[in-house]
């Protein structure tokens, strides 16, 4: 089975083939195993490989689906998770030297939901420690690379989830993402992230990093594998005392309605500000591709835009602050020089500082709130550049320097201060080969929306049917730090 030249290698397309009993869920996850053995050396995608759990896992939907128990469009599909996501008898590390040999007793409730629905677990995704950074390169498990150009970062923090997804070594992944972490990598290996509402997606389960920020979702291949996936992980935590309300089931059928007299959002003045040359060309094509299919844009500009490095930091520190402060103290040599010195960097904020954030925060949701009372999505790049080289402490945007942390930073972290529901879907490629992601935001709630949107333009583009060339399996890029379970 020759994943890559299959087609379209989605969950959209396989599952009908494994309800049908063309395709066996076994053989399935037995090609995918195989290709993690080939390219994970160079790629670097898991810490944690689980083949006899996933052929368990496979044999048994196999079983279930001869018998005529298909439980649905994820039943038998090979999946994997950020190794944040508390996964029962298999270890959870954080991407730390801290949790290295942590294995706990119960699954996220995300988790739980994915094995309900039939998933095979492939393993468990790297990531950059703690989930506090966003090149992926980790001092504790070897740095991921991404599959268009191994010399590049994949983003951060969900990395490994990003290349497992874009290289073909799982159908889907979960992540997570404080300021971006689902959507940084997604644009810079070429796949589809969602960060949906805060608090659609339960969290319980999942080592945090800042509890107001965080936020759970998948990335795949397609559009509509994205929301295949949320229809399964969406819904309120019973444990969560802040749990959102139900909301009514993600209705498929809606997002092939098309964009016709829809209004695009265009924030100019933050969004578009200090671009690489190749990524504003791009964007912008890819705006007059959806205005070709009938929406129309119209220039918004939500307020506060300049507070928004400085309440992300204020916020995310303190809470970053809170909770490692014990292991700081205790083990703070066991920690990455990068994360543990930018924890301690909030040693000395003042709770007044944490407090004052949050009410600005306020504000500028509310702003933004205003803005999409007059359009249905605000849609803008991703990020300002391509993937930055491995080792790369700066990257060129025309005639301006930026810190590469600052510059991959700068355009997703307002879906995160407010919570709003944003997606990355690939727009384009570089000269030299690098993907180009167009960020789509949406009201509370709205994923229905900004899916629609999203695969409108997918299916009128060609760049989600792209895979990258299988890297030189040479320890050329050096190699790999995974056990296998």
């Amino acid at each position: 089975m020759n994943l890559v030249n299959d087609g379209d290698l989605t969950i959209a397309k396989i599952a009908p083939l494994i309800r049908k009993k063309k395709l066996s869920p076994v053989e399935l996850a037995n090609a995918m195993l195989a290709r993690i053995e080939r390219l994970q050396p160079v790629l670097n995608a898991f810490i944690t490989v689980t083949p006899r759990l996933a052929r368990s896992q496979a044999r048994q939907a196999e079983k279930e689906i001869s018998k005529g128990h298909y439980r649905g469009p994820l039943h038998g599909i090979p999946i994997s998770v950020k190794d944040l996501y508390y996964t029962a008898g298999i270890r959870t590390t954080g991407g730390s030297k801290i949790l290295q040999d942590f294995i706990p007793r119960e699954n996220a409730a995300v988790i739980d939901r994915l094995f309900g629905a039939g998933c095979v677990l492939l393993g468990k995704n790297n990531l950059h420690e703690f989930a506090y950074g966003v090149t992926n390169q980790n001092p504790h498990f070897g740095p991921t690379r991404n599959p268009w150009d191994v010399k590049r970062i994949p983003g951060g923090s969900s990395g490994g989830s990003a290349v497992a997804v874009g290289a073909a070594l799982s159908l889907a992944s979960v992540g997570t993402d404080t300021g971006g972490s689902i959507r940084i990598p997604a644009a810079a290996c070429g796949v589809v992230g969602l960060k949906p509402t805060q608090g659609l997606v339960p969290l319980q389960g999942i080592i945090p990093l800042s509890f107001s920020q965080d936020h759970a979702g998948p990335l795949c291949r397609s559009v509509e594998d994205v929301a295949l996936v949320l229809r399964v992980i969406a819904g309120r935590d019973r444990e969560d005392p802040d749990r959102v309300e139900e909301r009514e089931t993600l209705r498929l059928h809606n997002l092939r309605k098309g964009v016709r007299g829809l209004r695009m959002g265009v924030p100019r003045q933050y969004f578009f500000n200090h671009l690489q040359k190749e990524v504003r060309s791009h964007v912008l094509a890819a705006l007059k591709t959806l205005e070709a299919l009938g929406a129309k844009s119209v220039e918004v500009n939500p307020k506060f835009m300049d507070e928004t490095d400085r309440l992300s930091y204020e916020i995310v520190v303190g809470e970053a602050v809170a909770y490692h402060w014990k292991w700081l103290k205790k083990r703070g040599k066991d920690y990455g020089e990068d994360v543990r010195s930018r924890i301690e960097g909030g040693f000395g904020q003042l709770s007044r500082t944490y407090i004052e954030a949050q009410q600005r925060r306020q504000l500028y949701t509310q702003s933004f709130e205003h803005v999409l009372e007059s359009v249905d999505v605000l849609v803008a790049p991703t990020l300002p550049v391509v993937a930055p080289r491995i080792g790369e402490t700066e990257v060129r945007e025309d005639r301006t320097v930026e810190d590469v942390r600052a510059a991959l930073l700068r355009l997703t972290r307002p879906g995160n201060l407010t919570g709003l529901p944003t997606l990355s879907i690939p727009c384009g490629f570089s000269t030299d080969g690098l993907p180009v992601g167009l960020q789509l935001m949406g009201r509370r709630f709205g994923e229905e929306t900004i899916l629609r949107v999203a695969y409108a333009y997918e299916q009128a583009t060609p760049w989600h049917r792209m895979f990258p060339p299988d890297p030189p399996t040479t320890a050329e890029t050096g190699t790999s730090v995974v056990s296998r379970k």
